[in-house]
């Protein structure tokens, strides 16, 4: 009966919560000021380690913080090992997430789309649209 709350999820929080205190405490670089650890996914044989993060600021920042992380990923691999008590520390790939970006994008897209329909509202004397043609009738109908 597997478990509701696998060891591999619960890995995933802590590397999570715990990277996310070293990045701030740790690392001098402004580059990774203002990043934001989104997702944890470490590999099944807890060898390897995808972090997705996330920064305020423009897609040319974000890459930037993501190399800079990569970058300092064993210096932040080294001090996982003195935090946490695993066979394996996994190797860290930063990688940028850029699904929250891509989410604010289409909600502006929406919210500017829904702002433009309001500000040209039906004028009184100006026709509604076109309904659907009524199609024809069929033999089944009772007409005929």
């Amino acid at each position: 009966m597997p478990r509701e709350y696998s060891r591999t999820l619960r890995i995933n929080a802590q590397l999570q919560r715990e990277l996310s205190s070293l990045i701030r405490g740790e690392l001098t670089d402004p580059r990774v000021a203002r990043v934001t650890i989104t997702q944890v996914s470490v590999s099944p044989d807890m060898r390897n380690a995808r972090i997705a993060v996330s920064q305020l600021g423009s897609d040319n920042e974000l890459k930037a913080a993501a190399k800079a992380l990569n970058g300092a990923a064993s210096l932040l691999r080294r001090a996982l090992g003195k935090a946490l008590k695993l066979r394996y520390v996994p190797a860290l790939r930063f990688v940028a997430d850029e699904a929250l970006r891509e989410g604010d994008r289409i909600g502006t897209l929406i919210r500017d789309a829904t702002a433009r329909d309001r500000a040209h509202p039906a004028a009184p004397g100006e026709a509604a649209p076109p309904k659907a043609p009524k199609p024809p009738p069929t033999p089944d109908d009772g007409e005929g």
